[in-house]
């Protein structure tokens, strides 16, 4: 009998009494061969081999992991189970906190016309923007622990414009300061190089000492506030008024006072000086003696004087008479 095995091939058992052709065959087919002979020698030699003790139960080798090693793989599959349940749970605790939404995170929002942020924002680095608007009904507030830095560049990043917020000074280096008004930006205020404009309606200096010039200035008009003395004043040096077309002094509910120590010229180079007034009083006028010839101690009291002029320009007082007395008291004229 011919038992074939895809793997082996094996003889249970042969017949020594009937003869037959042994042979090995790769294929499981079993296919008998008719009319081969076999001798003696080969019978033995196959009858010695099949009597050969066999294994009945081969030794099987285990395939796997197995003892520490699998308690240590598990280990590490469940440390790393632990370690990604963490990072999720960590991952949604920061989104929850930062508020992370589709349109932004926390109080800063995406939105069609730039970014929108609400409260109180704090930038440690340069910002650069385009416009920045606050809501209608809400100031915008740029605070700092030092300054406050708004600086304009041109294409080719060279620094054009700058103004400084800081603790002492407010500081703007440009070539033109300029403040609008919000209506109708009409110009208040200007700087440059060459000149400062005051465009207002009427500049008011609201300080103790007033307002110190140290050039001319130029103006059409000057005047003080209502029930408010207007005060021109030259310390040290002398105050001069000109104008091509005359100038006007006018105190319309008060005095007009115009003091000096030294000499106080009204002059006139084509005209007249014209002093009109319902009492005209010159005080502190020097009185010149006017002797009669007939004097007589029962004389009344000279109450009237008479105005006198020297050549050389000085005012006095003589005492009225029928005629001129200003001849006779010429004495003053000598002693200025």
């Amino acid at each position: 009998m011919l038992i074939s095995n895809p793997s082996f091939v094996s003889y249970s058992k042969i017949l020594p009494a009937a003869p037959s052709c042994l042979y090995r065959s790769p294929s499981p087919r079993k296919t008998p061969l008719h009319g081969c002979t076999m001798t003696r020698e080969q019978y033995i030699l196959a009858t010695q081999q099949n009597s050969l003790p066999r294994t009945e139960n081969p030794q099987f080798y285990p395939v796997g992991i197995y003892g520490w090693r699998k308690r240590c793989l598990y280990f590490f599959v469940l440390l790393l189970l632990v370690t990604m349940i963490v990072n999720l749970a960590m991952t949604i605790w920061i989104l929850k906190v930062m508020n992370f939404t589709v349109d932004g995170m926390g109080n800063l929002r995406v939105t069609k016309k730039g970014i929108r942020l609400e409260g109180i924002s704090e930038f440690l680095l340069p910002l650069y923007v385009k416009e920045i608007n606050s809501r209608k009904d809400s100031p915008l507030v740029l605070q700092s622990d030092r300054n406050v830095t708004v600086n304009a560049r041109n294409h080719m990043g060279q620094l054009t414009g700058q103004l400084t917020v800081g603790a002492d000074a407010v500081e703007a280096q440009c070539k033109r300061f300029e403040v609008r008004s919000s209506e109708g930006g009409r110009v208040l205020f200007s700087a440059d190089e060459d000149e400062i404009v005051i465009g207002a309606d009427r500049l008011k200096v609201t300080g103790t000492e007033g307002a110190v010039f140290g050039h001319s200035v130029e103006t059409p008009h000057i005047r003080a506030e209502p029930s408010q003395d207007l005060k021109l004043e030259s310390p040290t040096r002398s105050l001069v008024m000109e104008a091509p077309r005359g100038v006007q002094v006018n105190a319309a509910a008060g005095d007009l006072k115009a003091t000096c120590r030294k000499e106080l010229h009204l002059q006139s180079t084509e005209g007249e000086i014209f002093l009109n007034a319902d009492t005209i009083r010159l005080g502190n006028l020097p009185v010149g003696s006017f002797s009669s010839s007939s004097p007589s101690s029962s004389a009344p009291r000279q109450t009237i004087y008479e105005l006198c002029a020297c050549p050389n320009g000085k005012l006095y007082l003589s005492p009225a008479g029928a005629g001129s007395t200003c001849q006779s008291s010429s004495n003053i004229c000598l002693w200025s």
